[in-house]
């Protein structure tokens, strides 16, 4: 088979590239939904060290699409009727080097986890304060465009504002929070 036309691959790859000799891993890239719309997805590390990452993230994305006569935007909905953009953050807790999040509740989740979620959910509206800061923060909180408008957590449901991604070793078990 033939893959689909990505006009934008090969900025990706020196994307790619760039935040690699700057330390940066990135697990995929690919194009998402929206027109124009990409997706890096940065491997996993500790809080700190992927908050620093992600500033060398976003300015090494800004400085190659300028080099490629693009230009880069991390705002959440810069186009009516289409897909917006989140940060969606993958997260786990890890006591003495050992996953706590593994369990035999829903999901393959623990209690622990359970009640992080519950934690998330219950403080929502103090962390959007926080993570969605602009008024186009709320315009991609709509339906109908895979945004998180459900304040509640699922294995399955992408419209869930914590979303549980499948995976079969107890390292594998976290939570995506998806309303960032």
């Amino acid at each position: 088979p033939v893959p689909p036309v990505d006009s934008a691959h090969d900025m990706r790859s020196e994307m790619l590239t760039v935040l690699t000799e700057m330390g940066v891993r990135v697990e995929k890239h690919h194009h998402e939904v929206a027109a124009a719309q990409h997706e890096l997805g940065i491997k996993f590390d500790t809080l700190v060290r992927n908050a620093d990452k992600m500033l060398i993230y976003k300015y090494v994305v800004h400085q190659v699409a300028n080099a490629y006569g693009k230009t880069a935007t991390f705002m959440p909905k810069p186009v009516f009727g289409d897909n917006g953009s989140g940060m969606h953050v993958h997260q786990s807790i890890w006591k003495e080097g050992k996953p706590t999040f593994a369990g035999n509740e829903y999901a393959g989740l623990s209690e622990t986890c359970l009640y992080y979620i519950g934690g998330i959910i219950k403080h929502a509206k103090a962390i959007n304060a926080f993570t969605n800061p602009l008024t186009n923060s709320y315009k991609r909180l709509v339906p109908g465009y895979e945004a998180p408008v459900l304040l509640a957590y699922s294995a399955r449901n992408r419209s869930a504002s914590c979303r549980i991604p499948f995976g079969s070793s107890p390292k594998s078990k976290r939570v995506e929070v998806r309303f960032p």
